[in-house]
This record gives C-alpha cells, sequence and structure tokens, in this order.
C-alpha cells in the first residue's frame, strides 16, 4: 500500500543518511581514480625509478629544461630523536601567537612548527601539536623554498645560510644571504603574521657579467605515512586547487601514480590532515607547474607537493625578486576565508572538506558560530539552530504532520479494506485510493520532513566531523567534546560500575545516554505516525528505534544531540496537530 511504501522510503532514506554517506566506521580511502575535477591540463604519469623526487618541468617556456629541484637530504637509516635534529644546525627562532619553532639556517627550510593554541588531547596539560619536523627523523615534515636552473652553483639543502637575526616574530622578519662565489648573491626574507601565514620574498642580485636565468619553486615535503581518520566522507592527503577547481589526492592515489602535475595560473597546493593544512601559495597572477610526487625507497616513503614558477632572467648588474606565501596551521574557517580574501587566494576555504552539500554546510556553520558567540556553548547552539531551522521549515513539516495524522485517522477504515481485499491488490490499491481521494490525505506528504533532514543532518554532520572550532568543544556534563562519541556506555551503568566496555564490547555498542535519548524519542515519535497495515512491515518498524541508537551511539555527540532535539520538536509539534485534528 501507499502508506507503507511512504515508510519503506523513508527508512531507505535514513539509511542513506546513516550508512551511504555517513556511516562512521574507520573504512579506509577506497582505491578510487584520482578526481576528474582537476583542470584540462591536468596529467598524470607513472615513472618506475628515479633518483629524486619529480618535479615540475618547464613546459611553459620554449627554453631548455631547468634542472631537478634539488632532493631533500638523505634519511639516516636510524632515525634520529626530533630534539637531537633541532640541536645539530643553527636555527633561527620562530615566535608568534598562533606557531613556535625554528628555521634551520642548514637548507634554509621552515622544519619545526608547533600550534601553541592546540594540543592532541583534551586535557591541556598534553603536549601541543607538532606541525613540522626537520629530515633524517621520524614524520620528517617540512616547506622549503629555492631555485633551479643551469650554469649556475645555486643553493641547496646543504646550503649553509647567514641570517639577518636571530628570531622571526610578526613585524620582525629575518633575511637569509647566501653568496655562491660566482657573482650570485641569494636573499630569502621570510615574514610571518599574527596567525598562521609566512611569507617568502626569493631576490638574486646579479655581480657577474652575463645575464642568468633561473625558475623559483616551492615544496612542501612529508616522509612516512601519516596517520589519517579513515573516514570515507572525509579527504586526507594531496591537494590543491588549479584553475578555479579543486583536486584532492589521496595518499594511496599517489603511490599508484606517482605523479600528478598541473599548470596553471594562481592557485594553491599543499598536504592536509584532517585539522590542519600546509600550503603553497604562490604568486595569484603568474603561470605555473606544480606536482604532486611519490617516491618510496630504503628511506622510506616520501610525499610532495611542489610548484614552480615562469623563468625569471637578471641581467648582469641588476637583481630580481619573487614572492609567495606559505600556510601552516590550524584550518580556521575564518582564517582562511580572511586570507582568502585579503591576498585573494584562488578558493582557500576548499581546504577544509565541506563536502557535497558545500552551499549549505558553511552558513550552517556560521550560523552555529554566530549563535556560540552570544550563548558561549556550541551544544546550546546546536540546539537554538534545531528550533531555527525547524521555524523555517514550519510550514513544510506542519503540512506533513496534518497529511500523516490524517492517515493515522485512517489507519482504521484501511485495516477494514484489508481485510475485505486482501486477497485482490488490484482492487484494494483501488479502494485505498480512492479513500485517500475522499478525504484529501497524501500518504507521500509524510517523507517531507525526512527529505528536508537529509542535507540538514549531512552539513550539519560535516560541519562537526571537519571543522577544528567543534574539536574539543564542551557541552555540559560529560559531554566535553561535540566532536567525540558520548563517552558514557549502558553496559557500565554509565560510569556506575568500575570497568572499560571498550575492552570486551565493539564501537557500536558502545551505547550512551545522548545515544539512548535519541533512541527513545524516535519510538515515541514512531508512535505518532501511521502504522504499517502489514503485520510484518509493523514489526520491523518497531526495531527501526533500536538499529539507529546503535548506528548512531558511536557518532559525534553534537549530531546525536541535534537529533534527539529534533526528534522532541517534532513529536511536540505532531501532537499538537493531533489534539487539533480530534486524532487518538
Amino acid at each position: 500500500m501507499n502508506e507503507n511504501r511512504n515508510l519503506v522510503l523513508s527508512i531507505i532514506l535514513s539509511i542513506i543518511i546513516l550508512v551511504g554517506f555517513e556511516f562512521y566506521s574507520s573504512w579506509r580511502y577506497p582505491d578510487s581514480n584520482i578526481q576528474k575535477q582537476a583542470s584540462s591540463t591536468n596529467t598524470i604519469t607513472k615513472k618506475a625509478t628515479q633518483d629524486a623526487l619529480p618535479r615540475p618541468s618547464t613546459s611553459l617556456t620554449n627554453t631548455p629544461t631547468a634542472q631537478s629541484i634539488k632532493s631533500p637530504s638523505k634519511i639516516q637509516i636510524v632515525p634520529k630523536d626530533r630534539q637531537t635534529l633541532l640541536k645539530e644546525n643553527a636555527r633561527v627562532l620562530i615566535q608568534s601567537p598562533n606557531l613556535n619553532g625554528s628555521l634551520s639556517l642548514l637548507g634554509g627550510r621552515i622544519d619545526d612548527l608547533t600550534l601553541t593554541n592546540y594540543y592532541e588531547e583534551l586535557d591541556k596539560t598534553s603536549p601541543p601539536i607538532v606541525l613540522l619536523s626537520p629530515s633524517g627523523g621520524n614524520n620528517a615534515y617540512f616547506a622549503d623554498f629555492g631555485w633551479v636552473g643551469e650554469g649556475a652553483t645555486l643553493p641547496n639543502e646543504n646550503t649553509i645560510w647567514t641570517a639577518s637575526s636571530k628570531s622571526l616574530s610578526p613585524g620582525k622578519p629575518v633575511t637569509l644571504k647566501w653568496d655562491n662565489g660566482q657573482g650570485l648573491i641569494f636573499k630569502r626574507t621570510y615574514t610571518i603574521d599574527e596567525k598562521y601565514m609566512f611569507s617568502v620574498s626569493q631576490s638574486i642580485e646579479n655581480r657577474g657579467p652575463s645575464p642568468v636565468t633561473l625558475y623559483p619553486y616551492g615544496l612542501v615535503s612529508r616522509h612516512d605515512m601519516p596517520e589519517v581518520t579513515g573516514f570515507y566522507i572525509l579527504h586526507e592527503g594531496l591537494l590543491g586547487v588549479f584553475d578555479e577547481t579543486l583536486q584532492e589526492v589521496d595518499y594511496s592515489d599517489l603511490r599508484d601514480n606517482n605523479t600528478v602535475t598541473n599548470n596553471t595560473t594562481g592557485g594553491w597546493l599543499g598536504i592536509t590532515d584532517k585539522y590542519w593544512l600546509v600550503a603553497l601559495i604562490p604568486d595569484q597572477q603568474t603561470q605555473m607547474s606544480s606536482r604532486f610526487t611519490y617516491r618510496n625507497d630504503n628511506e622510506g616513503e616520501k610525499f610532495q607537493a611542489d610548484f614552480m614558477g615562469p623563468p625569471l632572467t637578471i641581467p648582469a648588474g641588476r637583481s630580481g625578486e619573487v614572492g609567495s606565501y606559505l600556510f601552516t596551521g590550524a584550518k580556521e574557517v575564518k582564517v582562511l576565508d580572511y586570507y582568502e580574501k585579503k591576498l585573494a587566494i584562488s578558493r582557500f576555504d576548499l581546504a577544509i572538506d565541506f563536502g557535497w552539500f558545500y552551499f549549505l554546510t558553511k552558513p550552517i556553520f556560521y550560523t552555529l558560530i554566530f549563535i556560540n558567540e552570544h550563548v558561549g556553548n556550541f551544544g546550546v547552539a546546536i540546539i537554538l539552530l534545531t528550533v531555527l531551522i525547524k521555524i523555517v521549515f514550519f510550514p513544510l513539516a506542519n503540512k506533513s504532520y496534518v497529511s500523516m495524522s490524517k492517515m493515522k485517522k485512517l489507519h482504521p477504515e484501511m485495516l477494514k479494506l484489508r481485510e475485505r481485499f486482501g486477497d485482490d491488490k488490484m482492487q484494494l490499491n483501488k479502494e485505498m485510493m480512492a479513500l485517500y481521494k475522499r478525504e484529501k490525505a497524501n500518504p507521500a506528504s509524510g517523507c517531507l520532513p525526512m527529505l528536508v533532514q537529509i542535507p540538514v543532518f549531512f552539513a550539519l554532520y560535516k560541519v562537526l566531523f571537519v571543522t577544528i572550532e567543534m574539536r574539543h568543544a564542551p557541552f555540559f556534563g560529560w559531554i566535553q567534546d561535540l566532536s567525540a562519541p558520548d563517552p558514557t556506555s549502558f553496559f557500565n551503568l554509565f560510569g556506575l560500575i568500575p570497568w572499560d566496555p571498550a575492552t570486551y564490547l565493539p564501537d557500536f555498542m558502545l551505547i550512551g545516554v545522548w545515544p539512548l535519548a535519541m533512541g527513545f524519542t524516535m519510538y515515541l515519535q514512531q508512535k505518532l505516525n501511521p502504522q504499517p497495515t502489514d503485520p510484518m512491515q509493523a514489526k520491523m518498524f518497531m526495531f527501526l528505534p533500536l538499529i539507529f541508537t546503535l548506528l548512531l551511539a558511536r557518532f559525534p555527540a553534537g549530531l546525536v544531540i541535534y537529533w534527539a532535539w529534533n526528534n522532541l520538536l517534532s513529536i511536540i509539534q505532531q501532537k499538537i496537530i493531533m489534539v487539533k485534528m480530534g486524532v487518538k
């Protein structure tokens, strides 16, 4: 029957939400093809053996091919301790409100950065997030800039630079200088702002007798495969925007293809974690050749994002200069939007994986931020957002609940029709349709609330899951991190029994207080809806609240709070309508 089809459709839509899009389990990224959204100039090549990590070509010009950008220095077979490595070479301290670390005068790399305002665990006594680390140790991760070209000795990873000062801080830039002894003086000036952006200016003074043509480059190199969240809906790996189009390349995809290239004007590229980003931002008006590269040898795995700009010719007795930016920090939405506007960076906010419902996810995020600024609690903001969504869709939901109330009122008559025409399906459907038409009831309208919730649910889950603003955001009581599952469990009586059920039970059975509240409100709402006339379907629907409770138990607590509160508001709204219509 049509009303049963309506309920079946609702289930299917729910499963699409919970499983198809958002199923939380730690599935690893499938071996999918690299996104087809890359620009038309995109090419993928595979190289079996290489002496160095692949680099951008000079295909943008007609000049002879430039020599390869120098590879990162060799990693020791036995990795050294990070603190030991930091003491091996002279360094320039980096100090800002959000970043602490240093850059090495050996090679001039930025290879030591810590995020001062973010911690590994909820407890702020835990270690701060280490973003960049020097080559030679475990999990090396660094940024470097330089030049490639022919006919000149150029600075590389073994170059010892001299610094204009011992520290780099906002308003106090530092300039590195190196003389190649052949008439070329190289300078590299680093500037840092109050947040996470470095400005990098590279200049060459040509004191030689003839002109020189060189190509500027920048790179971000990551050694060893990092730990990833492993959620299908979240991208972690290499990414960039080329010709206004986002391209995401998973670590596994790069392993398979070795090299992904793009020729583009402007844009940006880098490597992203769930919450952290290291990105190169060339001049947005300049054509560049960029690559994502991979190499695995006896030194381990190496993932790299790099770009090379057009050639710069410096006549004898003259100087030349190019500039770029380096972002190293947390993917805070307002910060990325600020840089996108201030520096005219093409679609910089796409560094955050807002997903298919970008047009909805970002407005929901900003709405939550706005509410939170006034109430001071993201959990309360989620509750108020739920109320706001209910108000916006009130006319649609109200119409749906009126129709569902009519269906519930007609339920006794539908049972009589089933008893009368149960063996004649065609006649039964005919009589059902006549009944709906006579009573002006629409069995399909009950799907409308579910249809409305699909994008909202998806967008809110994205906000809770990918935005760092929700990381470690507390609610009340035992919920101290809205982006994490409810930490309580029914199986130890919510903490009254001193043992950890996670030791013995799978994750989906670790059911906390809020998932139970969500399941109970879903059960109450289900009792208000028209029941299937088919006994088998009726029994199946009885288990839906339990199934959804198990599925949602390990979702972010903020999402479960939203779902429970939405159910409660729906119950109140539907009950009022039923009372007005005289439906029991």
